[in-house]
């Protein structure tokens, strides 16, 4: 299902975060659960995932997430303060020592340009810490294209905060 790239770094990735028994939460947006899913591809992952938030449209980011309806409204879905608070939500909704955050915009269509296809949003933290974002643009690689660098970036982005 995922590319020997994705696994050997999602291998890495849970390696890091077991060796020093954190555990991961995500909040995802445009990849849809791809993230989650790399992880608990790898089998013994239920050690360090704790849990995945797919919240695709607003309404799900501000019930699950807790994120503001004025940050939306203000900045759009695919906005740093938006990742930001969507990173923030799924560690104060979770037990994970670790959460992330993606928001963009995969593709084909739905860019402007302000806001073009495969620009990502990203966000993570460690409890207690602060939020470090991203913002990636992985271009006009198509839809695949962009979800799976969202997910190699945001892998990358888990291991750096372990």
């Amino acid at each position: 299902m995922f590319s020997d790239k994705v696994k050997k770094l999602a291998t890495e990735t849970l390696e890091a975060c077991r060796n020093k028994g954190l555990q991961v939460s995500t909040a995802e947006s445009c990849t849809g659960g791809l993230i989650i899913g790399a992880l608990t591809e790898i089998a013994g992952s239920s050690d360090v995932v704790d849990r995945g938030f797919i919240t695709y449209t607003n309404q799900a980011k501000m019930e699950m997430l807790d994120v503001s309806e004025e940050v939306l409204r203000r900045d759009g879905a695919v906005s740093p303060d938006t990742a930001m608070a969507m990173a923030r939500g799924a560690i104060k909704n979770s037990d994970a020592d670790i959460a992330v955050s993606v928001t963009g915009i995969a593709g084909p269509g739905g860019g402007t340009d302000r806001k073009p296809v495969g620009l990502v949003q990203m966000a993570g933290l460690k409890r207690g810490g602060q939020v470090v974002h991203q913002q990636h643009n992985f271009g006009d690689i198509g839809r695949d294209g962009v979800r799976e660098a969202t997910v190699i970036a945001t892998l990358n982005l888990i291991k750096s905060l372990a």
